[in-house]
C-alpha cells in the first residue's frame, strides 16, 4: 500500500512516501523543508503570513510528489505551531485545497505515539542463530526535539508514558537567545537550562524515565549533533540513523555549537541552513536529558513522527 505522510511542525515541513507492507515500511521518496512555520508565534500566538506562504509552497510541491508516486492515502499531522496558533483556521484551510484532507492538529500525547511507533519499529531486531533481541534494549526513552515542543514517551513494543513540554529549538531560541549575542551571552544560556530544567521536573513527575534502558533521540536537532559527533564531510543519513553517540560526545558537540559564532555554526560539513540559528539550543536540550537521567548515550534515528504517520494509514 503506498501511502503519504506529511508532518508539519514548527521548524519544518516534512514528506514521506512509502510502500507499507505487514512488518516493512519502504522509502519511495522523503523531503524535509525548514519553513520555520512558528516563527515569532511564542510571542504574537499568530501564524504570521510570510510563514504560512513558505509552508503553503513546500506543501504545494509535496502534492505534485504523492501525484506523480500514486500514493492511495494521505495523512497531515500539524504539531506545536498550530496548536498554539490563533488563526489555525487559515492554515488548515490553506492545507484542505492542497490536499484534499484536513490536517490533524494532534495533541502532544498522540504526537508521542507517532514518534515512537516510527523510531522503534525497526529497533529490535531478532538473530537468526538464537532467535534471541539484538539491538538497543528496551524500555526505550523516546525523545523528539522539535521546534516548539519536545515528547518524551516511555515504552516498550507500545508506549507506555508520554508527555509534550513547551520546550523546543525555535521557541527556546526565540525566547532566550535571538538578542543574546553572538555567540550567546553565559546568562541567556542560563536561562535557556532553567527552562529545560523546569520542564524535565515536570516530565520526571509524569514519565518513568528512569524505568528505560535506552534512550532514542529523534528530529534535525538530534542528527546534526550526530552529524557533528562522527565528523561527518556531509549530512548523510544512512551513516546517522541508528548511529550511537555517546553522553561525552553530546557534551562535547554542544559546548562547541554554544562557543561559535552563526559563521562558524554554518560553515559545519553537516549542518541544515535553517538549522543554524536554533541548533545551540536544540543541542542544549539534548545535553540537559542526557546529564539529568545519566544516560550513558543516545541511539539516534531517522525514522520518527513521520514514519509513524505512515504505518498508521496502513491500519
Amino acid at each position: 500500500m503506498r501511502v503519504a505522510a506529511v508532518d508539519c511542525g514548527t521548524n519544518s515541513v516534512r514528506l514521506l512516501i512509502a510502500d507499507v507492507g505487514a512488518e516493512e515500511l519502504s522509502d519511495v521518496e522523503r523531503r524535509m523543508e525548514i519553513v520555520r512555520l512558528g516563527q515569532g508565534v511564542d510571542k504574537t500566538g499568530r501564524l504570521a503570513p510570510d510563514a504560512l506562504e513558505r509552508t503553503f509552497k513546500a506543501m504545494r510541491a509535496y502534492q505534485e510528489l504523492i501525484e506523480r508516486h500514486g500514493a492511495v492515502a494521505t495523512r497531515v499531522v500539524a504539531t506545536s505551531a498550530t496548536r498554539d496558533a490563533a488563526n489555525r483556521q487559515e492554515f488548515a484551510d490553506g492545507v484542505r485545497e492542497i490536499f484534499g484532507v484536513e490536517p490533524e492538529v494532534v495533541s502532544g500525547s498522540e504526537e508521542a505515539e507517532l514518534s515512537f511507533t516510527g523510531a522503534t519499529r525497526g529497533l529490535l531486531r531478532l538473530s537468526p542463530e538464537t532467535e534471541l533481541p539484538q539491538g538497543p534494549l528496551p524500555p526505550y526513552l523516546v525523545v523528539d526535539i522539535g521546534g516548539g515542543s519536545t515528547e518524551f514517551v516511555v515504552g516498550a513494543e507500545h508506549a507506555r508514558a508520554a508527555l509534550s513540554v513547551d520546550i523546543g529549538c525555535v521557541r527556546l531560541t526565540e525566547r532566550h537567545l535571538r538578542e543574546a549575542g553572538d555567540p550567546p551571552s553565559a546568562p541567556a544560556l542560563e536561562a535557556v537550562v532553567a527552562d529545560i530544567e523546569a520542564a524535565l521536573d515536570r516530565v520526571e513527575e509524569a514519565v518513568p524515565v528512569r524505568e528505560a534502558h535506552t534512550l532514542v533521540g529523534l528530529a534535525g536537532s538530534v542528527t546534526t549533533v550526530a552529524g557533528i559527533a562522527l565528523d561527518l564531510p556531509a549530512y548523510d543519513s544512512a551513516r546517522i540513523h541508528h548511529s550511537r553517540i555517546t553522553a561525552e560526545e553530546v557534551h562535547d558537540v554542544t559546548r562547541r555549537l554554544l562557543a561559535m559564532t552563526h559563521s562558524e555554526r554554518a560553515a559545519l560539513a553537516v549542518m541544515h541552513p535553517g538549522r543554524v540559528d536554533v541548533i545551540g539550543a536544540g543541542a542544549l536540550i539534548l545535553d540537559r536529558i542526557v546529564r539529568r537521567f545519566a544516560f550513558s548515550q543516545v541511539v539516534v534515528s531517522e525514522h520518527d513522527i513521520l514514519d509513524g504517520i505512515a504505518w498508521s494509514l496502513a491500519g
